[in-house]
């Protein structure tokens, strides 16, 4: 791993480096301050930077360690948000990359940037997305595509990939991600990262005028770190009941100790294509081959079906359905405070987008809806049948590499993978599905093609977080990927 300087110091050694007075909150933002002026333009991945905030809160943080006052676990440690529904007063938010909201500004905080300030972390900026983070690519029309750090030439994933790339690239050690289909763990997998997906409920989501609205898909917030110890520790700022979120949990984890938990004993199910999808030969290879790390850890692994019926084409267009009331929601919120957005700006949209928006967001019925649940409830089943047998289930992240970045704002994912039609907004990521039925979820590096990373998902039973987390420091023990990072780090800029 590169050492050269703080850039890929993980957040728990930056954090117990300035509460020991090692190295200065201050010195430490200066330093990250310089690393995203060289090294972000080559990535188009911080659209948005506030620099004067983010220096005058390093001095306050080096106040608060000189005199020896109590500090918060990522005290003085700088982190960013995404630029989608994730907001901090005086900062812009365009719903990712939307042109008419360029000068939309925030008035409040979103639960993330609330309660990761609050463990003491330093925002510097918000990172790109795609529009309405409808797609697992990061392009739009206002920022264009970000650029993935061990290939510029490629897109880094989404919907959260300006936070994955900028993770990789030892820009910051903590980013945030949002997930209603994959957007921690799409772009986790394609940068080589650490994307964890708490459990349903672990993290708010603060919605209005729709309290209600984080189920249909469920949506998640977490944490995207270059280690699983820095997840953990997110974690441990950001989870616990919000009595703004009807849904949220009130319940306590021991992330961090989850840590040092064994997996000797665990029953694993392997698919190594949830019964449905196709997948480049390459990457189950790697996949495959990762898996054996947790027999080595005195775990039974044996490959499973799970028994789903429907087609990964049939799957991907129910995703998308689901996802139809909550975008609307959004859309109409905005013309609500004035903005029409489909009526006065559709050319911010991808054709895509709004083809969706016009088939079925504008004429869902209760029975087209109550149908789709019905489909969403046997993946649920399918799911709960496995974990009555089995402790974790394996499965990669994503059926292929990294696509290459195309001009236009209207980057997409692969049209097929091995000779088979997918949806190129989400039909190649096998991440969805556990936006269908809330379970934990997380993508670990599991190696690299051709120097392009590839992730295996690690899904846990519903609540069961201390699994997913210990079977993935288990997997960072015996595989260790720290040393990819070199292949960002020697970049040429």
């Amino acid at each position: 791993m590169p050492t050269s300087d703080f850039s890929y110091l993980s957040a728990t050694e930056l954090a117990r480096q300035i509460r020991q007075r090692e190295v200065s909150p201050v010195e430490v933002m200066e330093a990250t301050i310089s690393r995203i002026e060289t090294r972000n333009p080559s990535l188009n991945a911080l659209i948005y930077l506030d620099f004067e905030d983010a220096r005058r809160e390093a001095k306050t943080a080096e106040a608060a360690v000189m005199s020896g006052a109590t500090l918060p676990p990522l005290h003085g440690v700088p982190a960013a948000i995404k630029d989608l529904f994730d907001f901090k007063p005086g900062w812009p938010t365009t719903f990712g990359g939307v042109r008419a909201l360029r000068d939309n500004i925030a008035q409040f905080h979103c639960p993330f940037a609330e309660r990761i300030e609050k463990g003491g972390a330093i925002l510097v900026g918000k990172t790109n997305a795609p529009v309405m983070g409808l797609r697992g690519v990061t392009d739009n029309y206002l920022f264009g595509p970000t650029n993935n750090p061990f290939d510029t030439t490629r897109n880094p994933g989404g919907s959260s990939g300006g936070s994955a790339a900028i993770v990789a690239d030892g820009l910051v050690s903590i980013a945030e991600g949002t997930d209603a289909g994959g957007s921690i763990r799409i772009p986790a997998a394609w940068c080589g990262v650490y994307g964890y997906k708490p459990a349903f409920g672990r993290v708010p989501v603060v919605m209005r005028p729709n309290a209600f609205a984080g189920d249909l898909p469920y949506v998640f917030e977490g944490p995207i770190t270059r280690t699983v110890e820095d997840a953990a520790l997110a974690m441990s700022v950001l989870g616990g009941y919000d009595p703004r979120d009807p849904l949220s949990l009130d319940e306590t984890v021991d992330y961090l100790g989850a840590l040092k938990q064994s997996i000797k004993g665990f029953r694993i199910g392997y698919s190594p294509n949830l019964d449905v999808f196709p997948v480049d030969p390459r990457v189950a290879e790697t996949v495959k081959r990762a898996v054996a790390a947790f027999s080595e850890a005195g775990a039974e692994v044996e490959e499973i079906k799970l028994g789903i019926r429907y087609s990964q084409r049939e799957l991907s267009d129910l995703w998308l359905r689901l996802m139809m009331p909550l975008n609307m929601g959004t859309l109409e919120a905005v013309k609500a405070g004035g903005l029409d957005l489909l009526a006065d700006h559709r050319g911010d949209f991808p054709p895509e987008y709004l083809h969706w928006i016009e088939s079925y967001g504008q004429t869902m019925t209760a029975a087209d809806l109550r149908c789709d649940q019905a489909m969403r409830s046997e993946i649920y089943d399918a799911f709960q049948a496995a974990f009555a047998t089995y402790d974790l289930v394996i499965t990669p992240t994503v059926a292929a590499l990294p696509v290459k970045n195309e001009t236009g704002g209207n980057t997409q994912g692969p049209r097929e993978v091995n000779g088979e039609a997918v949806d190129q907004g989400i039909g190649w990521c096998l991440t969805y599905p556990l936006n269908f039925t809330g379970h934990p979820a997380a993508s670990i590096p599991a190696g690299l093609v051709d120097g392009l990373p590839v992730g295996m998902q690690i899904i846990g039973r519903r609540y069961a977080d201390a699994d997913v987390l210990a079977a993935s420091a288990t997997f960072e023990r015996l595989r260790p990927w720290a040393e990819s990072y070199r292949i960002c780090a020697d970049r040429a800029i």
